[in-house]
């Protein structure tokens, strides 16, 4: 059973910054491209960032300067540095990895439990 795990939420005050981790488990056969959604209340989940195996990167336009996306391929790690957080970025943010079980297997997204970012003062 494939599972990803955050860590790192909390609550900040404006302007300062925080580092969202993610690992996931379980038995795989290789995963692609990774990245972080967002949920904010009464919003739709939004991609924040996203990062392929090659590392490329891709950021939402609200987000973009103040966060970093990175993986550890060997450790099955993504990373979220936020900096120069606002009110705006409170959200739930969610881990998400586009995973092969198998070498047979298509593939499918598998998405974390979810970890809560609060700006506020």
């Amino acid at each position: 059973q494939v599972q990803l795990v955050e860590s790192g939420g909390g609550l900040v005050q404006p302007g300062g910054s925080l580092r969202l981790s993610c690992v996931v488990s379980g038995r795989l056969f290789s995963i692609n491209a990774m990245g972080w959604y967002r949920q904010a209340p009464g919003k739709q989940r939004e991609l924040a960032a996203s990062i392929t195996s090659g590392g490329r990167t891709n950021y939402t336009d609200s987000v973009k300067g103040r966060f970093t996306i990175s993986r550890d391929n060997a450790k099955k790690m993504v990373y979220l540095q936020m900096n120069s957080l606002t009110p705006e970025d409170t959200a739930v943010y969610y881990c998400n990895a586009a995973v092969r079980r198998t070498f047979y297997d298509s593939g499918r997204d598998y998405w974390g439990q979810g970890t809560q970012v609060t700006v506020s003062s």
